[in-house]
């Protein structure tokens, strides 16, 4: 019988990539912290809308804190790009414990 693989989704660097409106989570719920980037501005480039004002947090995914009590780390880019680039480096630091 023929094994069926099922869709991952978007993958980044080992890490899954889920978008909701102008939300963009980056890692897995099942491990210690995720990374949540929120566009805040955005520019018409031809037929495409182009970020120009990124949030990047860093956050715990425990359940049992308030919302503002996950934020362990956050900045402000201008461009979608440099805020994956950081949003990368913070969660792979901050899995292989060190933050």
């Amino acid at each position: 019988m023929a094994e069926t693989k099922k869709a991952e989704g978007l993958v980044y660097r080992g890490h899954p990539l889920r978008r909701i409106d102008n939300l963009i989570y980056y890692g897995s719920m099942a491990d210690k912290y995720i990374v949540m980037f929120q566009i805040l501005d955005a520019k018409k480039e031809q037929d495409l809308n182009v970020a120009t004002r990124v949030s990047v947090q860093l956050q715990l995914t425990d359940p049992e804190l308030k919302s503002r009590d996950r934020v362990v780390k956050k900045s402000e880019k201008d461009s979608l790009y440099a805020a994956m680039d950081v949003g990368q480096i913070w969660l792979e630091r901050a899995l292989a414990g060190k933050l």
